[in-house]
Order: C-alpha cells, then sequence, then structure tokens
C-alpha cells in the first residue's frame, strides 16, 4: 500500500474506498486495485501505477486518518465513498456491523446511515 502513496507523489494521497476497507478488516471486500484518493484539484501524470486506482476528490482533514503509518480515510468517509462507486451493498452492510460491534461507527458518522443509494440519512 506505501508504494501505491509514494507513486502518486502527493503528500496528501490517502487509502481509500475498498481499500480502506480491506486494511481496516471490516468485511470480505477483496479490492482488485490499490484505491487511492487525491486532491480533486491534483493530476497525475507519470508512468507506472498499474494496479492502483486514483480518485480525485476533495477530502477534509478531519475525514482521514493513519492505518499501519499510512494515510487512510476513516471508515465511515471509505464506507461513503464504497457506497456512491456501488461496492456490493452487503460489504458495506458487514462494513457497519463489525465497526458496530469493534466500538460504534454511527456516532463517527454524525448519527448518519447510509442508505443503498449510497447518499447519508
Amino acid at each position: 500500500f506505501m508504494l501505491a502513496l509514494l507513486w502518486t507523489g502527493c503528500d496528501e494521497a490517502a487509502l481509500s474506498h475498498e481499500t480502506a476497507l480491506d486494511a481496516y478488516d471490516v468485511c470480505d471486500v477483496n479490492p482488485t486495485s490499490i484505491h487511492v484518493v487525491v486532491d480533486g484539484g491534483r493530476r497525475i501524470r507519470r508512468k507506472g501505477g498499474e494496479g492502483y486506482a486514483i480518485h480525485y476528490e476533495t477530502v477534509d482533514a478531519k475525514q482521514v486518518g493513519w492505518w499501519e503509518g499510512m494515510r487512510c480515510v476513516k471508515l465511515a468517509t471509505a464506507i461513503e465513498q464504497c457506497a456512491a462507486t456501488g461496492t456490493p451493498r452487503y460489504l458495506l452492510e458487514q462494513a457497519v456491523e463489525k465497526r458496530q460491534e469493534k466500538g460504534g461507527l454511527l456516532g463517527k458518522m454524525g448519527g448518519r446511515a447510509v442508505r443503498s443509494d449510497g447518499r447519508g440519512s
């Protein structure tokens, strides 16, 4: 995962989407790419990067934490990203259930639940 972050050349790069869910080990997701989010105003124009899915969006600093010494979007953000990009609903439900068992995801999401269409309720 670290190589993907370094490859971007962006200090704000963070693991995201299904890769973040996988890192937090909250569901049975098996990403086919390493998902990385960089600021929406950036454009990466370098060779290589096969196997990386680069997402361009502005992520607030409050939405990013650390996992194993790497920047990684927080779980609530990863779930919202995955809901918006078509990750199967059963995987998102698994993630929410497992996180609630470990210590209350909904409080960290500001009380919002993720609907099947990916929008907060």
